[in-house]
């Protein structure tokens, strides 16, 4: 279900659409700062980087190119903990980050124990996410913040999450739950339309189905116990790989497949591809449920 519309202000600082830029939602206190760590210099200049603040260091995990590392921190003076994340390792410092961001507020109201509180919601949200690699150490259950301050970094931290996806940063954006609640009125669950993909000779059935953009296969789903393609054109091998290091897709007690869980998807062709273990055209063999029509023929009769 779509919410409402929202106003974001992006502003290139120095022109350029790879150097610093800073982002404000409309009636919204909170103020963004994000940058390439080549601009750091620049950066920590900036009069935001002296305020009280929590901040993300990106970067890409060796170990799997499917989602980034994250270093998610806090301070009065994020200018200062920059500045020593940028060291060698060896003197304290972190190699692996490429691109940072910071949140501040305009109004300077936030208080060391707000971004406390932020930042143990922030690493448990970007925990529960399943969408990036953490390497923070142990995670601290900050709640000392009186119930009134606990509200306003709630509405807060609903902020961060709409804003950081706009800016390039999906790490905080929920897993995808695409499985029908139970006990829905009759009109709503005639009115959620359902993918299948069949693959008899494997004896293969799989349900999708979409989700605020994404094309999320249901749990129990049954898909290929291995990648069979031998070629790597369009391969998503290394997805397929992830996903069953991940135990997304897992035998069950029979040795079938399956999804543990409903797993989003960029497009019906990335899923398809899961599902069939080899490169697949998700837009021909994914087929509404109901009509039997492709994913292709039932696209466009939404655009038409």
């Amino acid at each position: 279900m779509s919410g409402q519309g929202r106003s974001i202000r992006l502003f290139l600082v120095d022109g350029l659409a790879n150097g610093l830029l800073t982002a404000e939602i409309m009636n919204w206190t909170g103020h963004a700062l994000t940058g390439p760590r080549t601009k750091l210099p620049e950066l920590v200049q900036r009069p935001e980087c002296a305020r009280t603040g929590v901040y993300f260091l990106v970067g890409t995990d060796p170990d799997n190119a499917l989602r980034p590392l994250v270093y998610i921190g806090e301070s009065d003076d994020v200018a200062k903990r920059l500045k020593q994340h940028h060291r060698p390792e060896d003197q304290g410092g972190k190699d692996f980050w490429e691109k940072v961001c910071l949140i501040t507020s305009k109004d300077q109201n936030l208080t060391k124990a707000h971004v406390k509180f932020l930042e143990s919601r922030l690493l448990a949200l970007a925990k529960q996410s399943g969408r990036c690699g953490l390497i923070n150490g142990t995670a601290h259950d900050y709640t000392i913040l009186p119930e009134s301050d606990q509200a306003d970094m709630a509405f807060f931290i609903e902020q961060i999450k709409t804003l950081l996806p706009v800016l390039g940063f999906d790490f905080l954006r929920e897993r995808q739950q695409a499985t029908q609640p139970k006990n829905l009125p009759e009109e709503v669950t005639e009115s959620i339309t359902t993918f299948e993909m069949e693959i008899p000779k494997y004896q293969i059935k799989a349900q999708a189905r979409e989700v605020e953009g994404e094309f999320v296969v249901l749990a129990g789903s049954k898909a290929r116990d291995h990648w069979a393609s031998t070629t790597d054109y369009a391969s998503y091998k290394p997805l397929y790989q992830q996903l069953t290091q991940d135990g997304v897709l897992a035998k069950d007690e029979q040795g079938v497949m399956r999804f543990t869980q409903d797993q989003a998807f960029s497009s019906p062709s990335a899923a398809a591809a899961i599902v069939s273990g080899r490169p697949a055209n998700g837009r021909t063999v994914w087929l509404e449920s109901q009509t039997r029509k492709t994913y292709g023929d039932w696209q466009s009769e939404q655009v038409e």
